[in-house]
This record gives C-alpha cells, structure tokens and sequence, in this order.
C-alpha cells in the first residue's frame, strides 16, 4: 500500500505546486495593476492517522492562498488631480452599480472595499476607478466646512453650485510709514503735520476727522503793531518798509545789529540770525526791509504772515503754540519796535480750540486736500448679499506725528471710498473712526484689539453692511520707509459671487476640493476610510475589491493610514521574489513527477514477480 499512497502524495504534491504557480503567475500578471495585493501560497501537510509515532508517516500537502493585503505598495505621483492613494492602514469605501437606467447608476447598497486609487469623474458627477468602482464619502457643507453626516455615500458632485456670500470681514496687515511721502509733505513748511506727511483738517471744508471728535485747535498767532518815527498811527508796512535806516525814512526807530539773532519756536526750534550782508540759509541782511522778515517767519511756521492797517499777524499754521525769543537784548529791543511787546521775550501766544467739529466725512469739495495729504491704503473686491461686485478703495491719512515734540503722538486714521462720483458736498471718503496708534518701536498700540467693527459700509450704493476689519497681532505697524508710501501684506476677504462648479480635486487630507466659476476653492466631500480586525481575511472581488467575511470582521470607520491626492499605490508584488519562488515552485514540481516515475517502476518490478 506505501507505493500507491506515494503515487498519491505525489499527485496532491503535483496539484499544490500547480495551485502555487497559478498564484505566481497571477502576480507577476498584475505587477503594474493599480493597488494590486499579492496572493501567495501557504503549503500544509496532511498527516494520516496512526496508532503509535513509530509508524507514523509523511502524508500529502495541499495549498492554501494568503492574502497580502497589508503589505504596503509603492506610491507614486500622478497627474490626474482626483487619483489617491492610502499611506498605511485602511481602505476607501466603494459600491459597484448593479445596472444602469437613463444613464444613471443603479446599486444594490452592498458596500466594498478597495485600495485601488485612481478615480476619476464620469458625466454623471461620480469618482469611478479604473476597476468600475464608485467612491463613498460624507458631503461636506459648502458654507461652513463641516460635514453633513457621517454615513458614506456614494459621492456625486454634478452641477454643484454655490450661492453668492456677502463679505463680512476683512483681513489686513500692512506696514504705514514714519514718513508718508503725500504731494502737499513736499510744499509744507518745516515743522508742520502736514510737513510731517499728515492730514490738516483746516484745509478742509468739512472736518474728515472721526464724528464727534473735538475739533483741532486753530493755529496759534501774535499780533503786532507796527512803530515807525515817521507818523502815528504807524503806517502800513510796505515792501520798502526798512528794517533799519533814518528818519525820514519809512523805517523802525530800533533796528537789528549784526550778531542779532531770534528764536521761532514751533518744535522743532529755528534760529533766524541777523548779518551785516551775503545772508544765507537761515540768515538776514540788517538791511532787509520787513517783508523779508516776516517771510522768513513764515517758511518756518509754515503759515503766512498778514498785514493789515499797521498790523502784522503771525501764525503757526498748525495747533502749536507760537513762542519767539529774543537772543540778545539788541533784539529784543527791535522785536519791541516791531510791536511785538515791550517786556521780556519770549514772545508767547498759546493754541486756541477750534470750532470745526469733526464730521468723519470727505466731502466731493475737499477730495484733492485729501489726496495730497493722504497715502493710499490698498483695495479689495467686496460682495454685497446678491454676490454684486464692489471695489473697496482705501486710504490712510496721519492725524498726528510724534516729530511734532511733546504731547504729539503717531496716530493714524483710516478711510473708505464711499462714492467715486462724488461732487460738492456730497461725502466721497469716510473715517471709520477709529485712531491707530503707534509707539516709537513702530508697534500698534491702540487699538489694542485684534479687529474694529466699520458700521453701514456702502459704495456707489451697493450696501455692505457691518464689516469686521481684522488686524492680527503684528500685522499692523508703522517703520521707517524710503518710499513713503503704504506696504500692503495682506488685503483679503470672505464674500464672493454664486458661482458654478468647474472642476474638482482631491487634497492630501482627503477633502475633495471644487473649483467653481468664481474663483473659490470649496471642499465638498471628506472621502472616509475603513479598516478590519482581519484583513487579510477579506475576500477578494474583481478589480481590486474586497468583500467583508466573517474572519475578516465588519468594516470600522476610520483608520490609521493617510491619503495622498494626486497620487497612486502600485501593486506590491516584487518582481524578483516572484522569480524566485517560480524556480522553487518548478522544481518542487519536477521532484514530484519523479516520484511518480520512480513508483511506477517499483510497481512494474512488482508485477513481474508474477511472470
């Protein structure tokens, strides 16, 4: 009986190295498929029964297949924008249509299981892989990014389309000058705001400074009556009018010596020193008439002296005090001749408060003050509610300048285009009404919030509504710049207009991405991954699917692994190790053969024992 159970062995060996080989070749088959796993082959002896060890024997084998299902494949880049692929644990969730009416998929609700990642969209909306397979995932809200269940469903993304949102925010970050650079900073007199790059509400009709707030204290001023020797009351000064000379000349009784010098305090402190001739810079001749005089006062005050019956007004141009001081007793005896007091200089007349309260308003009358004195502050395109689209012009305007000396800080104020067709007294710019401040490192400080509210904003008539202006922290300052002009970093907003879907893509994160007709890039789907307690117990289907067993477990949601967008997983069969085992697998098979052979001569030699 030991020769025919060889024969027999023999064949069971023969047939499980066939079952291995059908397997090798089924590999070596699907080395390029996408996301193929390898099915190698497990060999298990049988042992027939015996009543004592010593008279046990060998027995036969048979073949059984083993999944690697777990085994990682290499992930390749891909140019198709909806190709995944799953980095470690996991599986997508995919149903296959049982048939097709009016174009549309029919499934039966049994749900599968694939690495297989190269999806694409068909003419109905669907991810279908290369294997007919349709991806499931769980929708995604458009507006607020959160998902719309947790259940998978097959995805579908045709004629998606998306509402208009109205903007609500505004996101901005920018660097402003210490130095704005305006068209009226470079005609200004030193030592004025406006000189300093800032806006001077006495050039507007309307004050443009926040609602409300007090208005800025009119420039202070001296007056003087002018003595001369030659009539009383004194004359008119006129262009001939000495500073120095003898009766009967229009001239003072004291005049200005050589060495004579006065102060013109307005922060920063000017120095006007008197020469005998060749004046230079800030100098005069002793012999210049007192136009010159005033004239020089007034480039450095930056306002221009009058002269009316015999009097001489001198302003500071902006809310400084005036303050004039005598250097020599000389000069204080000629500032007396002019008429500016007879006692001890200095000479002082102090800022008096304004009238003109601010409107926060730029009215069509002003727009070129306000252009001169102001630096641009960049645009956005906002929406309103019906997804209309508004350009948001802005500007900033300085409204004080630490340079200015004691009590002066570096404060800004920032402005809305509110009409481009303004005229008159029509309001074109609006103050948002609110004063940022810097300190002298160049950092904000006030507001000391993240985000100011901009109340009833509206363009050419198109209504915004409230805007939230949001400022991150340091994302707002004020440093040193040779351009003198704004730096615009970030300028953004949340609106946009309905638009129609164009295109859609898979991210790293497994979010699939829409591109829509208006620019916006909206997730749309979160494609969800499954993974076993016993995967390489599932059951593999055609293309690459796998269908839940009871070894294998129920599928759970969620798993370890990572998707890849733009990518694939390759099959994971090595080439090189499946040559190796075909070499094994031939020659196990060729021993076998000669088994047979080998008992079929030791039966043949047994069947002659009867001749």
């Amino acid at each position: 009986m030991g020769i025919f159970d060889a024969l027999n062995t023999s064949v069971g060996g023969l047939q499980a190295q066939s079952f291995a080989l059908q397997n090798i070749s089924g590999n070596i088959a699907n080395a390029s498929t996408t996301g193929y796993k390898g099915i190698g082959t497990s060999f298990v002896d049988l042992i027939p029964d015996s009543t004592t060890p010593a008279r046990q024997v060998a027995g036969g084998v048979t073949a059984f297949a083993q999944q690697t299902i777990t085994t990682q494949g290499t992930v390749s880049a891909s140019t198709v924008a909806t190709n995944m692929a799953i980095n470690g644990d996991g599986f997508f969730s995919v149903q296959k249509a049982s048939s097709v009416v009016d174009n549309v998929p029919v499934f039966s609700g049994v749900t599968d299981y694939t690495r297989r990642g190269d999806f694409q969209v068909n003419a109905n909306g669907n991810l279908i892989n290369g294997a007919g397979y349709y991806l499931m995932g769980v929708t995604v809200d458009p507006k607020t990014g959160n998902p719309t269940g947790n259940v998978p469903q097959v995805l579908q993304f045709q004629n998606n389309f998306i509402p208009a949102q109205a903007t609500t925010a505004v996101q901005y970050a920018a660097n402003l000058p210490t130095q704005p650079k305006t068209p009226a900073s470079t005609t200004a007199a030193a030592g004025t705001l406006t000189a300093a790059g800032g806006i001077n509400p006495s050039d507007f009709a309307s004050n443009p400074l926040p609602i409300g707030s007090p208005a800025p204290p009119v420039d202070a001023f001296i007056t003087g009556a002018v003595v001369n020797n030659q009539a009383t009351p004194a004359a008119p000064i006129t262009a001939a009018t000495e500073l120095s000379g003898t009766a009967p000349s229009d001239s003072l009784a004291a005049g200005f010596a050589s060495g004579d010098s006065i102060t013109i305090d307005t922060s920063p402190a000017t120095t006007i020193t008197f020469v005998t001739s060749g004046a230079t810079g800030n100098q005069l001749n002793i012999t210049d008439n007192v136009g010159a005089l005033l004239n020089k006062i007034s480039a450095i005050t930056g306002a221009s002296a009058s002269v009316s019956g015999g009097q001489i007004t001198l302003h500071t141009g902006t809310g400084q005090d005036l303050k004039i001081t005598a250097n020599t007793p000389n000069a204080t005896t000629a500032l007396a001749g002019l008429g500016f007091g007879a006692g001890t200089p200095p000479i002082t007349k102090a800022r008096a408060a304004g009238t003109n309260v601010g409107t926060g308003a730029v009215t069509g009358n002003d727009l070129t003050a306000f252009t001169n004195e102001s630096i641009s502050g960049g645009a956005v395109t906002a929406y309103n509610a019906a997804g209309t689209p508004v350009n948001l012009q802005l500007r900033w305007a300085k409204t004080d300048s630490a340079t200015l000396g004691a009590g002066h800080q570096d404060t800004w104020n920032l402005f809305y285009q509110t009409s481009t067709t303004a005229t008159g007294t029509q309001t074109a710019w609006v103050n948002v009404g609110t004063n940022f401040v810097f300190g002298a490192n160049g950092a904000l400080t006030s507001p000391s919030g993240s985000a100011i509210t901009i109340p009833n904003v509206s363009v050419d008539g198109q209504a915004l509504g409230g805007l939230t202006f949001n400022v991150a922290s340091g994302a707002l300052t004020q440093f040193a710049s040779s351009a003198g002009a704004a730096t615009i970093n970030t300028i953004t907003q949340n609106g946009f207009a309905a638009g129609q879907l164009q295109s859609v893509a898979v991210g790293n994160n497994g979010l699939v991405v829409g591109t829509f007709s208006n620019g916006q890039n909206i997730n749309l789907a979160q494609v969800t991954l499954s993974h076993f307690n016993g995967t390489n117990y599932l059951k593999a289907l055609d293309g690459g699917a796998y269908e839940v067993t009871d070894l294998s477990g129920p599928a759970i949601i969620g798993a370890s692994g990572k998707i890849t967008g733009s990518s694939l997983e390759g099959s994971n069969t090595d080439i090189a190790d499946e040559f190796t085992k075909l070499i094994v697998t031939q020659q196990a098979y060729s021993a076998n053969t000669k088994v047979i052979t080998t008992a079929n001569s030791m039966v043949q030699d047994l069947l002659n024992v009867l001749r």
